[in-house]
Formats: C-alpha cells, structure tokens, sequence
C-alpha cells in the first residue's frame, strides 16, 4: 500500500489542563503510527511543547492549516493549531473554562475535516465533563456532543477491549433513568448499530449477545419484568429482521461468554453494567467507538488523569491512543472498501 493510500486520521488534542497532550506526543513518538496511518492533531502547539517536555520526548512541530499541508513522517507532529490555550494562565491537573473551551473547538474542527473529507477519521484524547460544562458546553460527553455536531439521532457507545466487544442502550445517565431508557424501539436500535459495527471492524456475520436489565436476567418475572415486557420482544422483533442475535442473557454471566469467544458483542443495558466488564480487562488496551455517525471516531477509554498530569510525572499512557488509532484506520479502510 503507498503512503497516499493510509487514512489520515485527526487526533484531537484532548484537555490542555489533563494527560492529553503528553499522551499525543508520546504516541507520535512511536514511529509504527505511521505503518498504518497518516496522523495529524488538531490542537495547540504550545501546549504539545509542554506535553513533549513532560513526556520527555523530541519532535519537530510542524504547523499547518489543513491536511494536504502534512509531511506525515516520523519525527515530526503536523498540527492544526487553533491557538486557543494561554500557556501561561493554564493551570495543569485541575478543570477550568478555557480549557474546556478549547478542547470543545478541537472536537467542532474535526467534524468539520471529516465531514468534507478532508480527514478519514477522528481520534478523541480524554477531556473533562466539568471543565467542559465550565466552558459554555452543556454535554455530558464526548459522544453527545459528536452526535450534536453531526446531527446524529441513533448512536450508541461501543467498548472494545482485546477479545470483548460491549455497546450501551444508554450511558451517562442516572440508574434511574437508565431503567426508564430500556425500551423495546431502543433496544432494537442498538441491536442493529451493534451488527452494523462488526460488520465494518471485519466481521461478516456478528453474533450479538443481549444482556438482562434484572439479577438473572428477571428469572422468569420473580425479579422484574423487563425482560419479559421489553427486552425479549425487542430481541424477536431484530431475529425477524435477519440479526443473529440472542438474549436476554444473565448480565453476571454474559460478558465471561462473549470474552470466551461465544459471541462477538454484548448489549448491555447501562453505563456500568458494561464498563465494569470492559475494565476489569484494563485500560491501556481500551477503545471507545462512537457508533451510528456518519463520521468515524474513536478515542481511548480513559480520563484526563488530572492528578498525574498536575505534578508532571510523565507517566502517562499512549497505548489506548495508539490502540484507537488503529481501530479508527481499520474502520477507514473498511469504509473504503465498501
């Protein structure tokens, strides 16, 4: 494959004040990137100064103002600076609006590049609800904001974690609410955005496991209904419609199976009832996968390690930045092919 035919891919820059920028440098410093992509970020470049000094690695920065002006070789970061981080006021380790602020503008810019084409994919470094909140942006998450800017109605939160694979009816809610969200049309919905998604990471005919909402999944009614009011006919209604799928299944049982290779993805009901099974596993290795957009993303399953990056330890972790940067070129050429 020439160098031309790899997937440019946006990392953005993440929070300014979190791990972000010293994770986006040491990722850039792994020379194997660009064996599978052509990577650019979309940040500021003093602070991807800082992140190199604190991630203790060399690069050359290279500004510029849109993709086809990237040398996309090792040794060097292409940047999209939007200039939008006063170095100097930044407070490192803690939320702040400007922070919050411009980690928001990096995520706007990249949907704009990727919705002209001007970019193959998205990567997401960590941001922070609060700061984000404290900077004009009333999002709970990187997702609903995607699907604000993209104009995205179905969407849905995919987990991948080495031979897991997990998709969420609903996440950043309270367990209150999540329980009102288990309803037949949306259960069915992420269904058929989980066969869609493992058909486009390379499996031809996914084989897709539903979690229970209740202990036991409900035991025939002794501990909740839903799965027999809702869940059940929402899984009869997706067979009906050609998906493989089965359930609801024991949520204490169903994830140990789906990593034992019985089935390819588990739907599971919330937030933590997919997450805990997912990080069990760890967290260097973890993608998150925003599915049902019309763009491609993905980001690591992590935070932005406020405290670390406070004291500039320079420990930071690239690997599920670097994890999620293949997922995202695999899925672009996936995209590609079809």
């Amino acid at each position: 494959m020439t160098d031309n035919a790899k997937p440019v891919i946006g990392i953005t820059m993440g929070d300014p004040a979190g791990v972000g920028p010293e994770i986006t440098c040491k990722m850039f410093a792994d020379k194997t990137v660009y064996d599978f992509c052509r990577p650019l970020v979309i940040g500021d470049t003093a602070c991807l100064s800082e992140g190199m000094k604190v991630g203790k690695v060399s690069l050359q920065l290279n500004s510029i103002k849109k993709a086809s002006e990237g040398k996309f070789v090792p040794g060097t970061i292409d940047v999209i600076d939007l200039h939008n981080v006063d170095i100097k006021s930044l407070k490192m380790g803690e939320p702040q609006a400007m922070a919050g602020k411009a980690c928001v503008e990096y995520i706007k810019r990249a949907v704009e590049l990727a919705t002209v084409g001007e970019i193959d994919a998205i990567v997401t470094a960590p941001i922070n609800k609060k700061a984000m909140n404290m900077g004009g942006y009333k999002y709970s998450g990187h997702t609903e904001l995607l699907a604000d800017l993209t104009g995205t109605k179905d969407f849905a939160m995919l987990l991948v974690t080495g031979p897991l694979k997990v998709i969420h009816v609903s996440t950043h809610v309270s367990l209150a609410e999540a329980i009102q969200r288990v309803t037949k049309e949306r259960v069915v919905t992420v269904i058929k955005l989980a066969d869609q998604a493992l058909k486009q990471l390379g499996t031809p005919h996914p084989r897709i496991a539903v979690a229970g909402l209740n202990p036991h999944a409900g035991e025939d009614g002794m501990f909740g209904r839903e799965e027999i009011n809702v869940i059940s006919p929402a899984v009869e209604s997706a067979k009906k419609d050609g998906v493989d799928v089965s359930g609801p299944i024991a949520p204490d049982t169903v994830f140990v199976r789906a990593k034992n290779g019985e089935y390819d993805v588990v739907v599971a009901m919330y937030h933590d009832q997919g997450h805990v099974a997912i990080k069990m596993l760890g967290f260097q290795l973890g993608v998150n996968v925003s599915i049902g957009l019309p763009i491609i993303r993905t980001s690591v399953d992590h935070g932005t390690a406020y405290r670390r990056a406070g004291l500039r330890l320079g420990t930071g972790d690239a690997s599920s930045l670097i994890e999620a940067t293949k997922l995202a070129a695999q899925m672009a050429k996936s995209r590609t092919k079809h």
